[in-house]
């Protein structure tokens, strides 16, 4: 396993599906630590990558707008990154990493790039065909592999969602006439009534989404983390581009949000909560999702700790 690793693109469904990968790969004792790059310490990343974990037998450090804290601490990761640690390994999620600079040169050398970009539209149908098969254990038709990419287009979160619920509904072969007859935006929808209802500061009204979809199809739970980080990330993002004087209107288009109004409530979330307090909230939800796949407590009161969690 590579000791440093750069996630690089825009897809964030890409980059949590890599961490996930990598994290499953160190072992479910491994003890993951998260960062926001905009605001962490190179010192405190580095003291964590070079310190033995005292509960656990390897270390994932993780560190989200990994381009900003490489920006900031260029000649510090250079230096780390030609000489890593080998007892822990070290993810940054970037945005965008040129070929040409030093450090990308040196990840490629010591560790690993991985892009981390959507298809494009033309590749669409073979990638939900891939992912049919590799994920979901189930076979896609062209035609219907081709419907979805068309229905959904390039979201790879959202497409995943709808393969897997399409997975479930038949048995090992999908075809043209189970796309066309399935509610294709149903729990997608649903999922996204539950995220607007946190945003909304509603928690109580969102748990109850979050149980009528448990109720409704448990494979949900497995799902959500993904959902949940994805809307985290979205407040994230808002407020970063709400700093730079963009206004709401510009903010909803950058970040796909539909409809645009829905933004102003994001905003708000995102003032509520703060620098800080959202990079709490995605820290929790990761170590959460640890734990879920780790077997220490049910991945669906986990979720439920989670959005209780910000309601204090």
């Amino acid at each position: 396993m590579p000791a440093v690793h750069a996630l690089v693109g825009s897809d964030s469904f890409l980059q949590l599906e890599a961490v996930r990968r990598i994290a499953a790969s160190l072992g479910k004792d491994a003890q993951r630590i998260d960062f926001d790059g905009e605001t962490a310490q190179v010192a405190d990343v580095l003291d964590e990558v070079r310190s033995f974990s005292m509960f656990a037998g390897s270390k994932l450090v993780v560190v989200r707008s990994g381009e900003e804290f490489i920006s900031r601490f260029r000649e510090n990761m250079e230096e780390y990154v030609a000489n890593p640690v080998d007892s822990a390994t070290l993810v940054l999620r970037c945005k965008t990493l040129p070929g040409n600079q030093r450090i990308s040169k040196l990840i490629a050398k010591h560790g690993k790039v991985e892009p981390c970009e959507p298809p494009k539209d033309r590749d669409l149908a073979r990638w939900v065909i891939d992912r049919a098969k590799t994920a979901h254990k189930t076979q896609i038709d062209p035609p219907a592999a081709s419907l979805l990419a068309d229905l959904v287009g390039a979201d790879l979160g959202r497409l995943d969602n709808e393969i897997a619920k399409l997975a479930l509904m038949t048995t090992g072969r999908v075809t043209e006439k189970e796309v066309n007859v399935s509610v294709v935006f149903q729990r997608e929808q649903e999922m996204w009534h539950m995220t607007d209802e946190l945003t909304a500061g509603h928690v109580d009204k969102a748990l109850e989404r979050w149980r009528q979809l448990l109720s409704s199809d448990p494979s949900t739970e497995f799902r959500a983390v993904t959902w949940l980080t994805i809307w985290l990330e979205k407040a994230v993002k808002a407020q970063r581009l709400k700093k730079q004087r963009i206004n709401p209107a510009a903010i909803a288009k950058e970040l796909r949000i539909w409809p645009a109004h829905n933004v102003d409530a994001l905003l708000r979330t995102a003032d509520k909560l703060g620098d800080r307090g959202l990079a709490d909230a995605l820290d929790l939800l990761a170590d959460l999702d640890h734990r879920s796949k780790s077997g220490l407590g049910e991945a669906s009161d986990n979720v439920e700790r989670f959005m209780l969690s910000l309601a204090t």
